[in-house]
C-alpha cells in the first residue's frame, strides 16, 4: 500500500467539524472527566498518600522496636516490659476547657506536668537500678514513639474517611499539609540514635553555650532537673541557667527564674535558644532580638514573660537557626562551632545593656542531653 498519498487532514477529519471520529475523541475524555474526574483525582492522589502512610507505620514499627529493645538493654527488667510500653503508647492528654480563657495557663501546665510525673514513674517502675541519665533517655525515647504513632493514626484515620466517602475535597488538606507532616515524622525518627547514645541535639546549643560558661562555677538545683551557677564579667553579677546535664530534660526554667528573680532580681535577662530557620535561611545563623525565646507549648514562656513584667524587667533573646531534622537529630559540627561566637554576642549585649555593679540573668534554653555543666 502507498502511503505516500495519504490525505491525513482527510483521514482523521482534521478541518471538518462534522466528522464524527474527532467529536468521539473530544467528547469521551470530557464525559469521563465531568463522570468520573473526581474519582480518577481520587486515586491518583491516594497512591501518593498510601506510600507515605506506609513510610509513618514504618517510623512507628521502627521507633517501638527500638525502645523495646533499649529499655531490655539498659534497664534489664524482671518481666517483659512489651505490654506496658504498648499500654503507655496508647495514653492520650486531654486539654483543659478553654470557654473561659481566665487561668486556662495554669490548667495547662498542671495537666502537661502530671504527664510528664506519670511518664517518669512509669519508665521507674520498668526497672528500680536505673540511674537518673538512663531514665531521662527512655523516658525521650517514649515520647517519640507515642509521637509517630499519634502522627500514623491521624494521617490514616482522615486518609480512610476520605477514602471511604469518596471524596476528593475531604482529601485535599491532607495532600496539601502532607510534606510537612512527612518533614517533621522522618526527623523524630532519625533522632532516636542520638538519644540512644546520649549525644547532643541542634536543640542543645543553648544549653552548651551556658554550660560551658558553668564549668567552673559552683553549681546549685534551682528547680527540677534546673542548676544554675553563678560568675562575674566586666564587674557585672552573672546568674547562668539551664537544664541539669547530661540528661535528656529541658528542665523547668519558668520556675527557676521565679526562684532566681525573688532572691536577686537581676536588671536584664538573656535567653540563648535553638530557632528554626526559614526556608533560604542558612543554617546556623545567629540572630539577636527580644523577649523570651522558648519553644514548647507555651506554659514556660507565660510564666517566664509574667515575672519579667512584674518586675519591669527587659528580655533579650539570642537564637541560632536550624532546620526541624538538626534540631533534634545529633547536633551538627557547624552549629557545635558557632558556640564561642554566641558567647561573644552574649558579652557584648551584657556591656551594652548593663552597667557595672549591675546582675544578669543568663538562660540556655532547650534540650541538655550529653551537656554537662
Amino acid at each position: 500500500m502507498d502511503f505516500t498519498n495519504l490525505d491525513f487532514d482527510q483521514l482523521f477529519g482534521f478541518g471538518d467539524d462534522t466528522n464524527p471520529l474527532m467529536m468521539l475523541i473530544w467528547i469521551i475524555p470530557i464525559v469521563l472527566f465531568i463522570f468520573y474526574g473526581q474519582r480518577i483525582q481520587l486515586q491518583v492522589t491516594s497512591g501518593e498518600i498510601k506510600k507515605a502512610i506506609k513510610k509513618l507505620e514504618q517510623f512507628k514499627n521502627e521507633s517501638r522496636s527500638e525502645l523495646l529493645d533499649y529499655v531490655k538493654k539498659s534497664m534489664n527488667p524482671k518481666e517483659d516490659p512489651t505490654k506496658k510500653i504498648d499500654r503507655f503508647l496508647d495514653y492520650f492528654t486531654i486539654m483543659p476547657v478553654d470557654m473561659d480563657p481566665n487561668g486556662i495557663v495554669q490548667k495547662v501546665r498542671h495537666i502537661v506536668r502530671a504527664r510528664e510525673d506519670f511518664t517518669r514513674n512509669h519508665v521507674k517502675s520498668l526497672s528500680s537500678n536505673t540511674n537518673e541519665f538512663e531514665l531521662t533517655k527512655i523516658q525521650t525515647l517514649l515520647e517519640i514513639a507515642t509521637s509517630l504513632q499519634m502522627i500514623y493514626k491521624v494521617v490514616n484515620h482522615l486518609f480512610l474517611t476520605a477514602k471511604k466517602q469518596n471524596n476528593y475535597p475531604l482529601i485535599l488538606p491532607l495532600q496539601m499539609i502532607l510534606p510537612f507532616v512527612m518533614e517533621e515524622a522522618e526527623a523524630i525518627h532519625k533522632a532516636i540514635p542520638a538519644f540512644k547514645l546520649g549525644q547532643p541535639v541542634g536543640d542543645g546549643i543553648g544549653p552548651m553555650v551556658v554550660g560551658k560558661m558553668m564549668l567552673d562555677t559552683k553549681k546549685e538545683i534551682v528547680a527540677f532537673q534546673t542548676v544554675m551557677g553563678t560568675t562575674e564579667y566586666d564587674g557585672r553579677q552573672l546568674f547562668l541557667l539551664k537544664a541539669e546535664g547530661p540528661g535528656s530534660t529541658v528542665g523547668r526554667p519558668g520556675d527557676a527564674v521565679e526562684k532566681i528573680v525573688s532572691e536577686h532580681k537581676p536588671d536584664i535577662i538573656i535567653m540563648v535558644d535553638a530557632a528554626l530557620k526559614m526556608e533560604g535561611e542558612d543554617s546556623a545563623t545567629i540572630a539577636q532580638g527580644f523577649g523570651a525565646a522558648i519553644g514548647g507549648i507555651g506554659t514556660e514562656r507565660y510564666q517566664i514573660e509574667a515575672i519579667a513584667v512584674n518586675h519591669a524587667i527587659p528580655i533579650f533573646a539570642i537564637v541560632i537557626k536550624q532546620s526541624v531534622k538538626e534540631a533534634i537529630t545529633l547536633m551538627s559540627k557547624e552549629i557545635a562551632d558557632k558556640a564561642d561566637e554566641v558567647r561573644s554576642q552574649i558579652y557584648e549585649m551584657i556591656h551594652d545593656n548593663t552597667k557595672p555593679g549591675q546582675s544578669v540573668l543568663l538562660i540556655g534554653v532547650g534540650n541538655t542531653l550529653g551537656v554537662p555543666q
